[in-house]
């Protein structure tokens, strides 16, 4: 089990102290960019990420990375056709 700052008394996660658990399961790009940020100076980042990975978490944001059908992906794509205006990634 991962030790979180709060277990030992520290200071709480980005993700234990958000006012929206769900932005780490989120659906749009900017939400998922957005936990995104704010797991980049997380204590515990890295041992997230371990975790994840060998949970083999199937989606969300775990460790500042983003996972799709248990996959560390670069973005994620927003459900649907992407838009005509859209920089190709």
């Amino acid at each position: 089990m991962l030790a979180t700052p709060a277990a030992t008394g520290a200071a709480a996660t980005p993700c234990q102290s958000a006012e929206n658990s769900d932005l780490w399961f989120a659906e749009r790009t900017a939400d998922v960019e957005q936990a995104k940020a704010l797991c980049r100076s997380c204590p515990v980042r890295e041992a997230c990420l371990a975790g994840a990975l060998d949970r083999a978490e199937p989606w969300g944001v775990w460790g500042g990375e983003v996972f799709v059908d248990g996959v560390v992906v670069a973005r994620k794509r927003g459900r649907g056709r992407p838009r005509k205006d859209e920089a190709a990634a």
